[in-house]
């Protein structure tokens, strides 16, 4: 089955939205954050939090598109740059549910990438990605969501919504540039 590097465009557009999915395609579950109940028995409000994996390096994410079946991965390169540009573009408040509906009120509050497994803020949490996982925190300010897919268990993780390219397909479409070019010098003299 064949492997393909999936990378940024020329145009770089990335990554415009985060959805929140019963099956991430990653396969990392996300954690709930909820504050922890505090002294003078009082409890605070639930935090509303999601934090997990966003993407992950080099993980082969299968895909079928009718009879066609293969695997992508994204580089730790292309993640470090989608993580960046998502933010760059003011993204932070594009979401959907099941990458079919969008969905107002989840915002992206907290973003990085790890560095030190050992030392990284995901640790915290037995959450055992490798260096150069996208990490990210979502508030959640929508009941709906909250109440009838977080507390439910219906969505377990994120997924992207983006726009890549295919690197052999890119890589193609630059030779035919460079071919092109050449063409046009030999005809200009």
């Amino acid at each position: 089955m064949r492997i393909v590097e999936l990378v940024l465009d020329a145009d770089e557009v990335g990554i415009e939205a985060i959805s929140v999915v019963e099956n991430p395609a990653i396969e990392e579950d996300f954690v709930v954050l909820k504050s922890q109940e505090v002294v003078l028995a009082e409890v605070s409000n639930e935090k509303r939090i999601l934090l997990g994996a966003l993407l992950i390096p080099n993980k082969p994410i299968y895909r079928r598109n009718g009879e066609d079946e293969y695997y992508i991965y994204f580089s730790k390169d292309t993640v470090k740059k989608a993580s960046e540009l998502y933010l760059m573009k003011g993204n932070q408040n594009n979401s959907t549910l099941e990458h079919q509906y969008a969905i107002n009120g989840l915002t992206l509050v907290e973003s990085w990438i790890v560095e030190d497994k050992e030392k990284d803020k995901s640790a915290l949490y037995n959450m055992n990605v490798p260096v150069g996982t996208w990490m990210g925190a979502v508030k959640v300010n929508n009941d709906e969501v909250w109440n009838d897919y977080v507390k439910t268990g219906k969505v377990k993780g994120f997924s992207i919504e983006g726009y890549f390219a295919d690197k052999m397909q890119k890589e193609k479409e630059s030779d035919a540039d460079e071919l092109l070019s050449k063409i046009k010098r030999i005809l200009n003299g």
